[in-house]
């Protein structure tokens, strides 16, 4: 659902790059309640891994593709204020190296596939932890309910700012329909990648998963005719090896995803694509400025084997996130008040 250049007027891409701008400073602010040593490196491990599965459209309908957005997926790993952070690195990153998404619609395309999908998920996903069962797997069937409405709540968006700041003469309704009709389908891919992702980390990590934190209800004791807290169990701290096993084996899968598998996901054009090619949404469409960029369209300049190209790129892409995102988590973590402690973060369920 990356927004090309072209598609948004320029005075609504600049409000949107405000909006965007504006809620990421307020994101930098409520990540430092959300980070700690332990889940600032995963949030780096988290942005290379939604651009890795962003690189693996599946087919959804007849000569289109879906990918995953990854938004619901970032809130609940991570907390929802650095879940924007991450799929926001992640689009500047494809913005300025493969030119994937307009630079000019930076703000339009950070406001809607992180500011939106992560809020929509998350709220969603609060709202079900709420009343399911307080078990693991209410986490991820929480999760897969998340990510599935996040996908069209993006559509939604898009269509509403393609209605106010829109290039071409096209009827709103019939930009809603295919817009929202293509990518609940998507979003049926992206809540089970979400939920099979969220359940997996869950199943070795609960403690890394900051939708599960507080999962465990206190003990009751009976004392003097009334029931009260049992103490908590002071539990040993996970060894600093076990993190480090958790992010080695998530870089390494995201390796492998961005540098061999991606080779063989779907080449037909994703939902937006796809509409804006049907509907005439993409008749102003602009060259992106880094068109000529040495990894523009996901491959290396000059590296004539396709599948060689295409993987070099993802992995090179891989590893500029995950330098990126953890710098910029380790940052925001070392900012963070001298008061605030992991305990003080409000729980995910």
């Amino acid at each position: 659902m990356h927004v090309p250049d072209g598609f948004i007027n320029a005075p609504v891409s600049a409000a949107a790059g405000v909006v965007a701008a504006g809620a990421v400073a307020v994101s930098l602010r409520g990540a430092r309640r959300e980070l700690d040593e332990r889940t600032a490196p995963l949030a780096g491990l988290v942005a290379a891994f939604i651009f890795a599965v962003q690189m693996l459209n599946f087919p959804v309908a007849a000569g289109t593709s879906g990918h995953l957005l990854g938004g619901a997926l970032a809130a609940i790993l991570v907390g929802p204020f650095t879940g924007v952070l991450c799929v926001s690195v992640v689009l500047l990153m494809q913005g300025i190296l493969f030119a994937d998404g307009g630079l000019t619609a930076l703000g339009v395309n950070v406001t809607d596939m992180a500011i939106v999908t992560t809020v929509v998920s998350y709220a969603v996903f609060r709202t079900l932890v709420k009343v399911l069962p307080r078990k693991r797997s209410s986490v991820t069937v929480a999760s897969f309910a998340a990510a599935l409405l996040s996908v069209p709540a993006a559509a939604v968006a898009f269509t509403l700012i393609y209605a106010v700041g829109g290039t071409t003469d096209i009827a709103i309704s019939k930009v809603a329909t295919a817009m929202v009709g293509v990518h609940v389908l998507i979003g049926v891919g992206e809540a089970v990648i979400t939920a099979l992702t969220v359940g997996a980390v869950i199943a070795v990590r609960p403690d890394l998963v900051y939708g599960a934190r507080g999962l465990q209800q206190r003990l009751k004791l009976r004392v003097n005719g009334e029931l009260v807290d049992a103490p908590a169990a002071t539990a040993p701290a996970p060894a600093r090896s076990s993190h480090r096993k958790v992010w080695i084996t998530g870089l390494v899968t995201s390796l492998v995803l961005a540098g061999f598998v991606s080779f063989y996901a779907s080449a037909s054009p994703d939902g937006l694509e796809k509409v804006a090619k049907d509907k005439g949404i993409d008749a102003k469409a602009k060259a992106h400025a880094s068109e000529d960029s040495p990894l523009a369209g996901y491959g290396v300049k000059d590296v004539s084997d396709a599948r060689l190209s295409g993987g070099l790129a993802g992995v090179i892409g891989v590893g500029v996130t995950v330098v990126a995102g953890t710098g910029v988590f380790w940052a925001v973590r070392r900012r963070r008040p001298a008061d605030t402690s992991p305990a003080s973060v409000p729980e995910g369920v």
